[in-house]
């Protein structure tokens, strides 16, 4: 028996599965090529086609009802069908008799609106399965819309998702945005979930819809300005760009807008040390694609659970109630598959081997299989659905092994151990290699580096660093591997340095605001991101990021809680996203909500 088609059907509380015999399918396949046993005839455009009624009565509620229906002649062979051309219900036909069906660019058009007239449901799931899979920024405009005529609700909020999710590639090489009418570039663009870096994207998409008819879409400026949070821009591009630009500049109805933005800014630009209003529309943020989660660490002399989340942007700390049962730092944290591993580590007396599990959808913590060595100043890192850890500290000695994790089978698995034995080193993955650089081998802080190839299962030495670094952070970015901070055997440091794979050569970087070792690093926004660590006096709470494009570090907000030793992640496309943000930017619609 083959499984052609499966239905789900709920019978005492247990679900069903029907299954199709792939003989019986095409025996009446064959059957109704032939003309045997057919009762009836569909006529399209100067097309016939014999059928079994039955058959396709099973398929389509549509036929169903016509060949069921007290008017129709059960004596009268032959219905014409009007609507459909002969190529697509012939392929309707093939779908009703065999559940096997080729969906393609050229048919499914045409496809799907023949699938939701004749109700043939599970035709219409393929047909929407095939066009998730073929969205893309240069469609995705279009295939929402199209959901949306056809009722295909749960495309439609996929379409909306992606659509929102990379707004940036969508307005610069989508000729379907620029086809919008306004109201719909409106809710596009003043949707809280546009996944947008800065606000200065927003006015660049708006000025592109413009730019394509300026002569009729300039006088909406107005009503496009109110989509853009004018108070998150800086008031050197407010004033640069925005306030002088001559689409701005001829429409009245911008001036109040212009003057409110400018108070606002100015009010901030005397008060340096003044936190934006969230309240205010004008600086309502956005919300975040992707969290950053912060997980344990050492803090006033004793490692600590706790968990804080940071909002991009709203630019805020989060403390989270989602701790676990104890206390760990100088572990590893990694995210797949929206899970957060925490992996190994110390809780002042005991090193770990086990490996405990966030779910940030249902805030569960659960237990995952332990490493084959205790490992704590362990390095960690994510390739091809594979956790890695490497490296560590047991106890008694400085490890070189590597193992690796398969969620699927809930197993580790050691691999080939690397040229040096390293605690306290970093490692990351990039372009199909993991690297590990630094660490400290028991004897001296090391500057020595190398990448694991899991086809070859062989680790290979790179370049050594311009830097000893121990308790360093390394961060895949832009195509180079960073590593930052760490101890030398001196001192603390702020110096950076990146490794270009092309070249097998070091860069210097510029310098870091805080020394720090132990500290916590990741990319978020499309910035690196030191967060926290030790400073050589004491532990901080300090986070700063590094721009690549204007090759800048800039103060972030400080973490709530001083800690090194700590680790991150960032987790992607949470459903649930509202639990880990900033809840001060919805005080004003709960209050505009009681007032009306």
């Amino acid at each position: 028996m083959s499984e052609m088609d499966m239905e789900d059907e709920t019978t005492n509380g247990t679900v069903m599965q029907k299954k199709f015999s792939m003989q019986a399918c095409n025996v009446l396949s064959e059957l109704r090529k032939k003309g045997e046993l057919c009762d009836a005839v569909i006529r399209v455009e100067n097309t016939t086609y014999n059928i079994h009624r039955a058959i396709m009565s099973a398929c389509s509620p549509y036929f169903r009802a016509l060949f069921t229906n007290q008017m129709f002649d059960t004596n009268k062979r032959e219905v014409t069908i009007p609507g459909v051309s002969s190529d697509i219900m012939h392929i309707i036909i093939e779908y009703a008799y065999t559940r096997d069906i080729k969906i393609d660019r050229d048919n499914v058009e045409q496809l799907l609106p023949a699938a939701d007239q004749f109700h043939v449901t599970g035709l219409i799931r393929l047909c929407c399965d095939f066009l998730l899979r073929e969205m893309c920024a240069e469609n995705v405009i279009g295939i929402r819309a199209f959901a949306r005529a056809y009722f295909c609700h749960s495309l439609e909020r996929h379409a909306l998702r992606y659509l929102l999710q990379h707004i940036g590639v969508v307005y610069a090489n989508s000729n379907e945005f620029l086809q919008l009418d306004v109201e719909e570039v409106c809710e596009i663009l003043g949707s809280d979930d546009l996944n947008v870096k800065n606000e200065e994207i927003v006015f660049d998409a708006v000025l592109r819809w413009i730019d394509f008819d300026p002569e009729k879409r300039k006088c909406q400026i107005a009503r496009l300005l109110k989509t853009i949070r004018l108070g998150l821009l800086t008031t050197q591009y407010f004033v640069e760009k925005v306030k002088s630009h001559p689409y701005v500049k001829e429409i009245d109805a911008c001036k109040p807008i212009i003057i409110e933005t400018l108070k606002f800014l100015y009010d901030l630009d005397m008060d340096e040390d003044k936190e934006v209003d969230l309240n205010n529309p004008l600086a309502k943020p956005r919300v975040p694609h992707e969290i950053l989660f912060v997980i344990g660490g050492w803090s006033g002399g004793s490692p600590t659970n706790m968990v804080e989340t940071y909002d991009t942007r709203a630019d805020r700390w989060i403390v989270s109630n989602n701790v676990d049962t104890g206390p760990r730092a100088y572990h590893g944290t990694v995210a797949l598959d929206q899970h957060i591993y925490v992996i190994g580590g110390f809780d002042g007396m005991e090193y770990f081997n086990s490996v405990r599990v966030f779910n940030p959808i249902n805030s569960q913590w659960t237990e995952a299989a332990p490493m084959n060595a205790k490992r704590c100043y362990v390095s960690v890192a994510v390739l091809d659905k594979f956790i890695y850890a490497m490296g560590g500290f047991d106890g008694h000695v400085r490890q070189n092994t590597a193992e690796r994790y398969l969620k699927k089978n809930n197993q580790w698995s050691l691999v080939q151990p690397m040229n040096h034995q390293r605690s306290d080193a970093s490692a990351t993955t990039l372009e199909g290699k993991i690297y590990i650089c630094g660490g400290f081998n028991g004897q001296e802080c090391l500057n020595t580096a190398e990448c694991f190839d899991p086809i070859t299962n062989q680790w290979t030495l790179i370049t050594p660093m311009r830097n000893r670094r121990s308790g360093v952070g390394v961060i895949a970015y832009r195509g180079c591997v960073y590593a930052l901070g760490g101890f030398n055997g001196i001192t603390r440091m702020n110096t950076g340095e990146r490794f270009n794979p092309q070249t097998n050569t070091w860069q210097t970087i510029p310098e870091m605001y805080n020394p720090r070792s132990n500290f916590a690093i990741e990319v978020i926004d499309d910035m690196i991101f030191s967060i926290g660590g030790f400073n050589g006096v004491t532990t901080i709470f300090n986070v700063e990021c590094y721009d690549a494009s204007t090759d800048e570090w800039y103060d972030a907000t400080d973490m709530n809680l001083y800690r090194s030793a700590l680790s991150a992640c960032v987790v992607k496309g949470l459903p649930n996203v509202q639990d880990f943000i900033h809840k001060e930017r919805d005080k004003d619609e709960s209050k505009r909500k009681k007032t009306n």
